[in-house]
């Protein structure tokens, strides 16, 4: 068992949710107190629901509270889901005893039990998917509602897709119940850090290079796919890209940059900076476990160990979320991570995909130039 160690991430709990409340038609039972709710509903705006636990159920039980619940958003939903918060995991009680009479997905994921990414990945792998042989169909993994790129992002390869002529199957995690019976058996990813397991992984549409080698391998795979489109257009992507990128460096330096987020978002924006801005990247904080083969070898789990990197680093540029924002100073900041608060979000704007990359780069570079004036001034 491990400590809640990471303010700045959310826990297992709130993964676990994300995923769970993604798909339309399952209710979402927080097993728990009121900060247990509150927590990932306002985060994610979803109709959610919860046992709000106080201490005379924590002595005496809360068995007929969640029995009661349950019993009720039966008859309303298709399926429903109970996600176990740290007391009543650590108090020991048999929840599936408890509701036997129903079929429910039961998550048992309190926030003691790691990070974010490991109670989503756990939640999606309790759900009764059904995966279907030899469909032409691919699934698009990698969309969790905490990400302000989520909806963008499912947007993004979506369209990717449809220019290919391939239709989609599951969308890992926002869909409705009644597409897990009919999960494909091939999947593509907009986001490398929650891997379903479901059909094999095709690749991701995370860059240019990784969007190339994912159309190719799509190509090889369904031979009806047409990819010129894509192709075109990833080449005018490129070229889009680097004549502004170049504009700016005839005016100023290569900008120095530290990046705050998860660990495929960080090797993302690392690669598209240094592509295109030859950036140096100075500090590279990761919010989940990093991988053997990334650049930062550790967690950065704390806002005192932010402010230090930035004060010991002095970048012009920050990517991250408001935590970073409190304590960038003058740096150019990015909203690049959850929770981007402060800010209106209206468009659906992804980080996948041509469009993301396209995307990503205008708001670096209007960053970047918007400190450069200010600088100036």
């Amino acid at each position: 068992m491990q400590g809640c160690l990471n303010p700045v991430w959310p826990c297992a709990l709130t993964g676990a949710v994300t995923a769970l409340s993604g798909f339309s038609g399952i209710a979402v039972v927080i097993h728990g107190s009121s900060g247990c709710y509150f927590y990932p509903a306002t985060l994610l705006h979803n109709n959610l629901y919860s046992t709000f636990l106080v201490e005379q159920e924590v002595i005496f039980g809360s068995g007929e509270r969640l029995v009661e619940l349950v019993q009720d958003l039966s008859r309303t939903y298709k399926k429903v889901a109970v996600v176990n918060s740290c007391v009543p995991s650590i108090l020991g009680e048999d929840i599936r005893d408890l509701l036997s009479e129903f079929e429910i997905i039961f998550v048992d994921t309190p926030g003691f039990t790691g990070d974010f990414e490991s109670g989503y990945l756990g939640a999606v792998k309790d759900l009764p998917v059904s995966v279907n042989e030899g469909t032409d169909r691919v699934n698009i993994e990698g969309i969790n509602l905490i990400d302000p790129f989520a909806c963008g992002n499912q947007r993004e390869a979506e369209r990717l897709l449809h220019l290919m002529g391939i239709p989609v199957g599951t969308v890992f995690c926002h869909d409705s119940y009644d597409s897990l019976a009919r999960t494909a058996d091939c999947s593509i990813t907009v986001n490398p850090d929650l891997p379903t397991g479901y059909g094999g992984q095709t690749g991701s549409l995370l860059g240019l290079p990784s969007i190339r080698k994912t159309v190719l391998a799509l190509a090889d795979q369904y031979p009806r796919a047409e990819v010129t489109k894509v192709e075109h257009e990833l080449l005018d992507v490129n070229e889009r890209i680097t004549k502004a990128a170049d504009k700016y460096l005839r005016r100023f330096d290569p900008p120095t940059v530290a990046i705050f987020s998860t660990c495929s978002y960080s090797e993302f924006a690392a690669a598209t900076l240094r592509q295109y801005l030859d950036a140096d990247i100075v500090f590279c904080g990761s919010r989940n476990t990093p991988r053997a083969t990334w650049m930062h070898p550790g967690n950065v789990t704390s806002l005192a160990v932010i402010a230090a990197a930035i004060r010991e680093h002095a970048p012009d540029l920050v990517l991250g979320s408001s935590f970073e924002r409190s304590v960038a100073g003058d740096a150019a900041f990015v909203g690049f991570t959850p929770p981007i608060r402060g800010e209106f979000r209206l468009s659906s704007t992804p980080l996948a995909g041509s469009e993301g990359e396209l995307s990503f780069m205008e708001k670096v570079l209007n960053a970047c130039m918007d400190h450069q004036q200010r600088k100036s001034s």
